[in-house]
């Protein structure tokens, strides 16, 4: 792949719109004027410039020439078509990606010129040590997530520079399309035959230290990542998140709960070129949270790095796996395990009563309370105490009825959204239920009948 800012001779209309490094992106579109995204990756802006307007013919013609640069520099190893399709193509020439689409695929002709604006060392990060030690570690696997231009890709060729130039290692991508600007002797490969699975057999076959796997998008990239990741190899994926949190919530699901933290163990968060959290993940075997110690079950702890806090756990619950904040908050109803529990029991209430409850909470193991209408609160407990002592023997609990009042404003502003609609439910679905009684043609029916047996 071609050196930050190197590409041969491409046509004057495109080559004067990059004249300006701060330049990232160029936005060419037929019946429209020209836009460009320019400024420091914390800071890009999307400037309309007062060029005239693009036709279908100029832009048709642009294409026709890009194409020639690339068989004019068939010797260049950095200059290449990445796809074709009906509709599409899209070319890589030196350090420029370039997609030019036109109907049936897109509405009108457009073509789209995508450069780095910053070529970074590992050293411009200032790491932590220890972070360092981790991503030279071929023993992890390690996400790097952000939001489309937030600098990951960038931070990806930085550690992939450094584990080929300083630590030593042998380095190979996974790309689709291929885009790192990463040193010449790192190979980098492409779906073979349009198939990411067929490129991770050949990368057992050539034993690279690690590997960078960008673009880690679709639910098969995941479990690719997985079996690539169990086979032994040191792989770091890129892939889009708004978090670190919702990156590793994407694993759940394509690779199995005992196995994730072994297929993942780190996670850095970039936002705006820099790194905004980094989460690391390691299993345990206890109960989780809030849960008594006869619970035990395999825990994921997900931590903060470097200070070992934990944020989060996972855990299965039922026949889900549960992704649940480890903070109590006393006001809702304690740990998120008591929590979870508590969900389940205002549920199992309202089923066996009839009664909405709208908030429940556990004071202890044995022990909770439930906050429902003042209307019903008689009913719930029944005549002297009758109901609420038979519902206490069915769910081995004791129970303490409240009025919705009693909760703090907040809580009950919180939920009182959720309360109405569930109520505005269970009125919709008894006049459904009864609506046969009460229609006009079963009442004549009835008043036919009667004056017939008269």
């Amino acid at each position: 792949m071609a050196e930050f800012g190197e590409h041969p001779p491409i046509p004057d209309s495109i080559e004067n719109l990059l004249s300006d490094d701060t330049v990232s992106t160029v936005f060419l579109k037929a019946e429209c004027p020209t836009r460009v995204k320019s400024g420091h990756i914390s800071s890009l802006t999307l400037n309309q410039l007062d060029d005239p307007l693009w036709d279908k013919p100029t832009l048709e013609n642009l294409c026709n020439e890009l194409s020639m640069v690339i068989e004019q520099n068939s010797k260049r190893s950095d200059c290449f078509i990445e796809i074709e399709r009906i509709g599409c193509k899209i070319m890589q020439i030196g350090d420029l990606r370039i997609t030019c689409a036109w109907p049936p695929f897109s509405d009108a002709w457009e073509i789209t010129i995508v450069r780095p604006v910053a070529h970074l060392q590992i050293s411009d990060y200032n790491l932590n040590p220890e972070l360092m030690d981790r991503l030279k570690d071929h023993h992890r696997g390690v996400f790097v997530v952000g939001r489309p231009g937030s600098g990951k890709t960038t931070f990806a060729q930085a550690i992939a520079s450094y584990l080929d130039s300083e630590v030593g290692a042998m380095v190979k991508t996974m790309e689709a399309p291929r885009d790192l600007q990463v040193p010449q002797r790192i190979t980098q490969y492409a779906p073979l035959e349009g198939d990411l699975e067929k490129t991770a057999e050949v990368i057992f076959l050539v034993r690279p230290d690690f590997v960078i796997f960008d673009e880690v998008r679709r639910t098969r990239d995941f479990e690719i990542f997985g079996d690539v990741r169990l086979a032994g190899v040191g792989l770091l994926g890129v892939t889009h998140a708004n978090s670190a949190l919702e990156a590793i919530q994407r694993m759940v699901g394509k690779v199995e709960l005992g196995l994730i933290s072994q297929v993942l163990d780190t996670v850095i968060h970039i936002e705006k070129g820099k790194i905004a959290q980094v989460l690391e993940l390691k299993m345990v075997v206890r109960a989780p949270t809030g849960m008594e110690s006869d619970l035990s079950r395999p825990v994921i702890e997900i931590k903060e790095f470097p200070s070992g806090k934990i944020t989060h756990e996972m855990f299965a619950f039922g026949s889900e796996i549960a992704v649940v904040p480890v903070n109590i908050n006393e006001e809702e109803g304690g740990s998120p395990a008591m929590r979870m529990a508590a969900i389940q029991l205002k549920k199992e209430i309202s089923r066996l009563t009839g009664i909405p409850v709208h908030h429940a909470k556990f004071l202890t193991d044995s022990s909770a309370e439930m906050y429902i209408n003042d209307s019903s609160i008689g009913a719930m407990v029944g005549t002297r105490g009758e109901s609420i002592r038979q519902l206490e023997e069915d769910l081995s609990i004791k129970l303490k009825v409240n009025s919705i009042k009693d909760l703090p404003r907040s809580l009950r502003k919180k939920i009182e959204n959720d309360s109405n609609q569930d109520e505005e439910l269970d009125q919709w679905r008894s006049r459904s239920g009864r609506h046969w009684e009460n229609s006009p043609g079963k009442n004549k029916k009835g008043k036919g009948r009667k004056g017939r047996r008269n």
